[in-house]
């Protein structure tokens, strides 16, 4: 069998890691934009006080190379010896298949640096080795000087065996689609537009401007997801063409087939972007399946490949005293970013009839790097002949009790609930026993607070409280 020239091999490598060159000079400068989760991220992978690998995961565009190279020119900044950091891109044709232990030795061999002292070796894209976490757990065990990242955007293997195989020796890092805050702080507005609310506030935060706001969050929900499409008009101009084609071509088609053997693609694809379309609706086994021609165990495979893989989130159903359903008959699906519907169809604009899902959507997506989304629902049930409905419940899972509840809207009409239209909302928030648990509803420009049938109901801008979760959640803040 022909094998690649180990010059052409070490081309590549030196290529990619110039800090080996005594002359480098780092390129980063205070004011790049960096994610707000790089410093959490910086602190585990180079906590040497631990011998674990560090796993960043996350979906396709949203910076995990760009967070994975700022790593390493920070480490350079700090006084680290840029040969002694390894940067390897797994999914580069030259490295097909070789073993990762091959490439630490090119890199010991070109650096000439002491195997025994402190390193930072990264692989990117690393799912796109066989067997790789079995390769990734020995090399940790065997070098406890060196700190091993590795990352991947096919997170359905990733997830899935680096708790399998790694057990206790790789630490998972979620790397979520850009928060509204980051968004706002991309774009250099942040500080014209949000500003701390006085003590007291229903929010931790106020704008002088709510309908300045609204028109960025708009822009977030259509293309704020992606760093890169943050930054560039270009892109802004077409997410269709630069990001849409790349979720399907690389993740539906390549990315998930090649890792679980998926035969018929377009069936895949057709339920993805079925699901995309009707993000944050209800739906069932039974209605896909019907609808699909699939069988239903196909479809819950296909949706945990989905989900895995960080375009989707499913989010179960709960009933008005907050206890799950024994079998998940019914539930909601939600794009892990809202801009990917806009990516993948067109942009929605105020007062279309998407907005209140894409609404839902994004408040949703904030929540994705907090432990907390585990423990978010929805609620419905029957009261006498009709049907009512909370968007999101959040459950202790100790007790198995709601702890709040609110709902998502995108309008100023509810704010007085003139209509009864957040009737499922009091009588959810009073089912306990009389004592009634932290209600809200998000309105479109509106604060104040009312009581209706003796439950105080907290209403606040949904751009506001958009912005306030995903600040919570970078910082470590309870919600």
């Amino acid at each position: 069998m022909l094998e690649i020239a180990r010059t052409d091999i070490l081309k590549s490598l030196l290529r990619d890691n110039p800090w080996w060159n005594s002359s480098y000079r780092t390129f980063q400068s205070p004011t790049e934009k960096k994610r707000a989760y790089f410093a959490p991220f910086s602190a585990l992978a180079l906590d040497w006080s631990v011998r674990r690998s560090t796993v960043l995961m996350g979906p396709r565009r949203v910076g995990k190379t760009v967070m994975l190279r700022q790593l390493i020119e920070q480490a350079i900044m700090d006084g680290f010896d840029g040969q002694n950091i390894l940067f390897v891109s797994i999914d580069t044709p030259l490295y097909s298949g070789m073993p990762l232990s091959r490439l630490i030795g090119l890199f010991e061999e070109v650096t000439d640096h002491d195997p025994e002292e402190r390193r930072i070796i990264v692989f990117d894209e690393i799912q796109y080795l066989k067997d790789w976490e079995l390769h990734l757990k020995v090399l940790t065990d065997q070098h406890p000087n060196t700190r091993f990242v590795a990352s991947g955007s096919a997170a359905a293997a990733l997830r899935l065996k680096s708790q399998e195989s790694g057990a206790g020796r790789f630490t998972d890092f979620f790397l979520p689609p850009l928060t509204f805050a980051e968004f706002l702080a991309f774009r250099g507005i942040e500080g014209e537009l949000v500003q701390a609310a006085p003590s007291g506030a229903t929010l931790r935060f106020s704008t002088p401007n709510i309908d300045r706001l609204n028109v960025e969050f708009i822009h977030y929900l259509n293309f704020g997801g992606y760093p890169e499409a943050v930054l560039n008009e270009s892109i802004q101009a077409d997410v269709q063409r630069f990001l849409g084609r790349d979720i399907i071509d690389k993740v539906l088609l390549r990315d998930l087939p090649s890792l679980y053997g998926i035969e018929d693609i377009q069936e895949l694809n057709r339920l993805f972007t079925t699901i995309a379309y009707h993000t944050g609706q209800e739906i069932s086994l039974d209605g896909l399946a019907q609808s699909s021609g699939l069988a239903k165990n196909t479809i819950t495979r296909y949706l945990d490949y989905l989900e895995a893989a960080f375009l989707i989130v499913r989010v179960r159903r709960v009933d008005d005293t907050g206890r799950t359903f024994r079998r998940m008959r019914h539930f909601k699906v939600y794009l892990t970013n809202p801009s990917m519907r806009s990516a993948l169809f067109t942009q929605v604009s105020d007062g279309d009839d998407a907005m209140g899902a894409m609404v839902e959507t994004a408040i949703f997506s904030q929540w994705f790097h907090s432990d907390l989304m585990r423990n978010l629902h929805y609620a419905r049930w029957k009261a006498g002949r009709t049907e009512l409905e909370v968007d999101l419940v959040c459950v202790d899972p100790a007790r198995l009790k709601p702890t709040w509840a609110y709902e998502i809207k995108w309008s100023d009409r509810y704010a007085a609930d003139q209509t009864g239209e957040l009737k499922g909302l009091i009588q959810f928030a009073s089912r306990k026993s009389g004592n009634s648990i932290p209600a809200g509803a998000t309105t479109k420009t509106l604060t104040r607070e009312c009581k209706i049938d003796g439950v105080l109901i907290q209403h606040f801008p949904c751009a506001l409280h958009c912005y306030q979760i995903g600040k919570n959640v970078a910082e470590g803040r309870a919600p």
